[in-house]
């Protein structure tokens, strides 16, 4: 005669893979900021002394009200030359971009590769609760993409 089990009938488990997909696990979170008021001149010393191509520009209150970027600064530098003078020390509200485009701190980073290529973007900031918490650039899904290359998500 045949071993009897008293354990049951088990049940099968099936693992799944949980790796982080979400924007808030790849964004960068200390972020340089600059102000509305602050000179073009300084944000140009710190683009070049930081080795980094933009970032938002906050309010005094803390709330984002523009995209301040290399090719913004491209403006002051092309005006100071039609103009035929130095660079002046003009403010960055003038150079910024306002009209700008934020993503959800919880968007999957599949999703936010979406919009990068869809609106041909090099950085985008991050709001949780219409905060910024951080910012994430394209190099950041790239990383995040070799990170998970390999793996099968539901």
């Amino acid at each position: 005669m045949g071993i009897k089990s008293f354990q049951g009938v088990r049940k099968v488990v099936k693992k799944e893979f949980d790796a982080p997909i979400l924007v808030e696990d790849y964004m960068t979170k200390k972020l340089i900021t600059f102000s509305p008021d602050q000179s073009i001149l300084t944000v140009m010393e710190h683009l070049a002394k930081y080795h980094i191509s933009g970032g938002p520009v906050l309010d005094n209150n803390g709330f984002l009200v523009g995209i301040i970027s290399e090719a913004d600064c491209m403006k002051q530098i092309s005006e100071s030359r039609y103009f035929n003078q130095p660079i002046l020390d003009k403010s960055v509200e003038r150079f910024m971009t306002k009209e700008v485009e934020t993503i959800p701190h919880d968007m999957s980073i599949f999703d936010a590769a979406g919009i990068f290529d869809k609106h041909k973007r090099r950085r985008l900031p991050v709001m949780k609760n219409g905060i910024l918490v951080g910012q994430i650039s394209r190099k950041d899904i790239v990383i995040a993409a070799l990170k998970l290359s390999g793996h099968n998500y539901k």
